[in-house]
């Protein structure tokens, strides 16, 4: 199996722009109302936190293919954070 670099997460720009989306969300929840906060702003900020996080344990695996696997887990991630923003 290819081993990963041993660069940090963090210094991936993939990673770096997943936290930043991840802030922006949940920033952005703040203006929802409150009666969403048990419902589409939980889903939200769920989601947008499972972005970095998958990329960062994937990577953290240090094998390529198990990094791969984690990017497509993220990417599922981000299909859902793009489905629950258009609801919103």
């Amino acid at each position: 199996m290819e081993r990963l670099s041993r660069v940090s997460h963090k210094d991936l720009i993939l990673w770096r722009k997943a936290m930043d989306l991840a802030v922006l969300v949940h920033q952005s929840c703040t203006a929802f109302p409150r009666s969403e906060i048990y419902g589409l702003v939980s889903q939200l900020r769920r989601a947008a936190t499972s972005v970095p996080s998958n990329i960062a344990e994937g990577h953290a695996r240090r094998f390529t293919k198990e990094f791969i696997y984690f990017l497509r887990v993220a990417r599922g991630s981000m299909a859902e954070l793009e489905t629950q923003l258009l609801l919103s």
